[in-house]
């Protein structure tokens, strides 16, 4: 299966049917994406199922509506690519990161991921966690380790990989996003009007700052008072 990168491009070859909320690839054209492979520094263009570990947050396709007026269509998120890919008449292709697809709802699991521009390298796809005056937000990154063929003969090789990174986590405030928050005095400095509810907040509870309940029910607390 052959996907398509959409850029802005292109959009022109492409057919958005509002009136019939369908969503046509059929005729788009584009530059090829890393789906059809990864150019490994021994020469070898490997193939992702030639991999081991995967690129996918979640491998099998997933129904989503992708914006207003649109039908819903599967969907997955390569993670390694920060793409969002979605299935249409069996072909495979990425949606353009434009502000009218910037806002993913897949449908089961329930989740949301958007479109964020952050001015820095994680800039892209981030899954939603809360929705709010104050948002969190957590990107997704999957790491590709090249292949390191064996130092000698009693050696083996160490096949390619994809890694999972650890999630980072930002926090979208009125003044800007508190990027990857790592304690109690850092969100404080952010609040001062909320220095003692917060200060109240941290003593009751264990916050870790790694944890997406635990950050969920920081977040919720600052829209709430």
């Amino acid at each position: 299966m052959k996907k398509t990168i959409i850029t802005t491009f292109v959009l022109a070859g492409i057919n958005f049917s509002f009136a019939q909320n369908t969503l046509s690839v059929n005729g788009a054209t584009g530059t090829q994406s890393v789906f059809d492979g990864i150019k490994s520094t021994t020469g070898k263009t490997f193939k992702y199922e030639e991999i081991a570990g995967s690129p996918y947050y979640t491998k099998d396709f997933t129904m989503a509506k992708i914006a207003d007026n649109y039908e819903q269509v599967p969907v997955r998120y390569n993670s390694y690519s920060d793409e969002i890919e979605f299935k249409k008449n069996n072909e495979v292709r990425v949606l353009p990161k434009n502000a009218e697809f910037s806002r993913i709802e897949v449908s089961s699991p329930k989740q949301t991921i958007v479109l964020l521009e952050t001015l820095d390298e994680l800039s892209g796809y981030f899954f939603e966690l809360v929705n709010g005056k104050n948002s969190l937000y957590k990107k997704i990154k999957t790491k590709f380790t090249d292949v390191v063929p064996a130092a000698n003969g009693y050696a083996s090789e160490k096949p390619a990989n994809f890694r999972n990174l650890d999630p980072v986590y930002y926090i979208k405030t009125e003044k800007g996003f508190i990027k990857k928050p790592r304690n109690q005095k850092e969100i404080i400095a952010e609040f001062p009007d909320k220095k003692d509810a917060l200060t109240a907040f941290f003593k009751s509870n264990k916050i870790k700052f790694d944890k997406d309940e635990d950050l969920t029910k920081l977040v919720t607390f600052l829209n709430q008072n």
